[in-house]
């Protein structure tokens, strides 16, 4: 995972994109100003006697292992293939946020990237933008960690055990206490390791991940994936 993080990239406004392609790959913070089908059912009967479809259970998806902050995953970089980013007109300020779906694929791996030095979260489906924020984040006793972190829960109403807060719509990331949750997204606010988002937009975020989607938290460096091999 160190390996990702190996250059810093050159801040020029608030707004994360990822590029990447397969002749190289950037990561950094920018400011983007424009920016199967059904089988046939059997019969009844054939069901019957078909001692496979007897035996057939559904197997629920695994859950994934829960990590401290100090213990990112490692991610496949094909993962991180970016076709298209939302236009952005104008200045990022606090409290803003962009979600606009429209053209991107109804389906789709779903991952969020996190730019702390950007102060920026992007959700893409497939590949596709389809959501941005300016966010909070920790940055003094308890800074938010750096890496690539499972969702591992979700929950609407969650409430603070540690500090009695609510946190709508949160999203746990890590063992020992960071989640992606609605907050008052205001300058000069921090928070102590989690990932503040505005609450309309941590609801339509809660909306489109499940367990097991991926956020990768990065702060303004980037990740060098040239050599990785993509398939077609």
């Amino acid at each position: 995972m160190a390996s990702w993080f190996n250059a810093m990239a050159k801040s020029i406004g608030p707004k994360l994109v990822i590029v990447l392609g397969l002749g190289g790959a950037a990561w950094g913070a920018m400011h983007v100003l424009d920016r199967p089908a059904a089988a046939e059912a059997e019969p009844i009967a054939a069901q019957a006697a078909s001692p496979a479809a007897e035996a057939a259970v559904p197997t629920p998806a695994a859950q994934p292992v829960e990590r401290r902050s100090d213990q990112p995953m490692e991610i496949d970089p094909r993962a991180l293939t970016v076709k298209r980013v939302l236009a952005i007109d104008g200045p990022f300020r606090h409290g803003d946020y962009v979600w606009d779906e429209k053209g991107a694929p109804a389906t789709g791996p779903v991952i969020i990237t996190i730019d702390l030095k950007a102060e920026t979260l992007s959700v893409f489906r497939d590949g596709y933008e389809i959501g941005a924020a300016v966010i909070l984040y920790g940055a003094t006793d308890k800074p938010s960690p750096l890496g690539a972190f499972p969702i591992t829960q979700k929950d609407a109403d969650h409430v603070s055990n540690l500090y009695d807060a609510p946190m709508p719509y949160a999203q746990r990331l890590t063992s020992d206490g960071v989640f992606i949750h609605g907050s008052d997204v205001e300058y000069g606010r921090g928070t102590h390791g989690c990932i503040g988002v505005p609450t309309e937009f941590a609801k339509k975020l809660f909306g489109v991940t499940k367990i097991g989607d991926v956020a990768v938290i990065t702060n303004g460096k980037m990740l060098n994936v040239g050599k990785a091999k993509v398939g077609a």
